[in-house]
């Protein structure tokens, strides 16, 4: 029965050090969609930290997991069609950022049509650090600034948080940024709190029920400059995969237990995703920069 014991124990002890954990660090990112507008919107983003890589991604759809989980599971006991589009909020940015530790080599990467795609690039930030030190919300911080992406950019970082990160593709400095803006204060983003996650997925319950009906979370990783023309390709026309079955038999099909057909449900679809994309025309990268770059 000792022995038992000891193997049952032995097993448990290695079973709760193989669960990820990982500290996720929330920013908030204020930021001018429009440049022709002085308008603002904000939005909540997150830095997950984890043993050997960083995932910095929009707060939005992790924040809704439950509701589309629970909107799939009825779906799946009634066979009745629920348009989970109305029952959530849109992210205002689609993409990840994922830098690997050691080399923090970054991957950046998004969704075109079912699958997702992404690029690899080896970036590094020229940051010059300043003497200037200023408390930012609770944090003690330390001024640094580089250039990057066409705008000049002002940091906070603080050594007291051991992590040479900080969000969107920024790192680098000896503490975790917590607050960055550009000189425009186009983008601006503020560390608000942070917390330890445990049993720890890179994956969001929504994406492992898209995964269970086949829209792979498999990341297609190809060259910058097939990934920036294809996604342009995809923002001109969001169903352009689809329509070779956009037959008028198909397209007159009602959606099961529903009285939309899906000619509606794909038009609406892509109404979404093209005022999506026309939302911001004041991209973080000026287009010119990278073309440069």
């Amino acid at each position: 029965m000792k022995k038992i014991f000891t193997l049952v124990a032995v097993s448990v002890f290695f079973a709760l050090n193989a669960q990820q954990t990982a500290n996720r660090f929330f920013y908030e990112l204020t930021f001018k969609p429009k440049k022709d507008s002085a308008k603002l919107e904000k939005v909540m983003t997150v830095l997950d930290i984890s043993k050997d890589k960083s995932i910095y991604q929009d707060y939005t759809g992790i924040a809704q997991d439950s509701i589309i989980v629970a909107a799939v599971k009825k779906m799946e006991t009634s066979g009745v069609f629920v348009d989970i589009m109305k029952m959530v909020k849109m992210p205002k940015f689609a993409y990840k950022v994922t830098k690997a530790y050691p080399a923090m080599k970054e991957t950046y990467v998004d969704r075109i049509s079912n699958k997702y795609f992404g690029y690899e690039d080896d970036l590094k930030f020229n940051w010059n650090i300043l003497s200037t030190k200023e408390k930012v919300g609770e944090y003690n911080t330390q001024k640094a600034t580089t250039e990057y992406g066409g705008r000049k950019w002002t940091a906070w970082f603080s050594s007291d948080l051991p992590f040479a990160d900080g969000p969107y593709r920024f790192y680098g400095l000896p503490g975790l940024i917590v607050k960055i803006e550009d000189e425009g204060k186009n983008y601006s983003w503020e560390l608000k709190g942070n917390k330890k996650i445990e049993n720890y997925s890179e994956l969001t319950e929504g994406e492992k029920m898209l995964e269970k009906y086949g829209m792979s979370s498999a990341v297609n990783i190809i060259s910058k400059d097939k990934f920036e023309k294809s996604f342009d390709n995809f923002k001109a026309d969001p169903l352009a995969e689809a329509r070779p079955y956009m037959t008028p038999e198909n397209m007159s099909r009602k959606m099961p237990g529903s009285d939309v057909t899906m000619g509606e449900y794909l038009k609406n679809q892509e109404k979404m995703a093209k005022d999506f994309f026309n939302a911001n025309n004041n991209p973080i990268e000026i287009p010119s920069a990278k073309a440069k770059k």
